[in-house]
């Protein structure tokens, strides 16, 4: 029984030692990332984060550490994969515009809504799954619908979130 143990444990591969086919890493988990717009408003910002959680289901949510300025809520979207390492996201973000007066915040009008911003990514996942680099194409549109800010462009690199 003892030389039966000892011969398995010779033909034993750790998983920690074999590296993940490419075909098998996934977008799936939470990701912290370095954002830089090329151009658009977004452009002047160069400490500009952004937090990812791409679900199973093909749902993600983004934050930034800009949310708060102006408040806006988090960013809600759809992700999916389009090649070996490739993946495609589209998510929308609410705007907000500052109230008239601080007088408007003690009646409870505070940061009312002002339309919408649209971000469409390009992801390739670095071969070992724990990095990523991206482009990004953003939009801008009022309350109306109408667009304010078309075709931004932006540059980003992220690091998968792990214990």
């Amino acid at each position: 029984m003892v030389t039966g143990i000892l011969t398995a444990g010779c033909f034993y591969k750790s998983s920690t030692l074999t590296p993940v086919p490419s075909d098998t890493v996934s977008l799936v988990g939470a990701w912290r990332g370095h954002v830089q717009f090329k151009t658009g408003a977004f452009a002047a910002v160069k400490d500009l984060e952004f937090m990812y959680v791409f679900n199973a289901g093909g749902t993600m949510t983004e934050s930034s550490n800009y949310d708060a300025s102006p408040p806006v809520p988090p960013a809600y979207g759809v992700w999916r994969r389009t090649g070996p390492r490739q993946y495609g996201a589209k998510y929308a973000i609410y705007a907000t515009r500052p109230p008239a007066a601080f007088e408007d915040l003690a009646k409870g009008n505070g940061w009312l809504p002002a339309g919408q911003g649209v971000f469409v990514q390009t992801i390739t996942l670095a071969e070992d799954g724990n990095t990523f680099t991206s482009t990004i194409k953003y939009d801008a549109y009022d309350a109306d619908g109408n667009p304010t800010e078309t075709g931004s462009e932006a540059e980003a690199k992220a690091n998968r979130v792990s214990f």
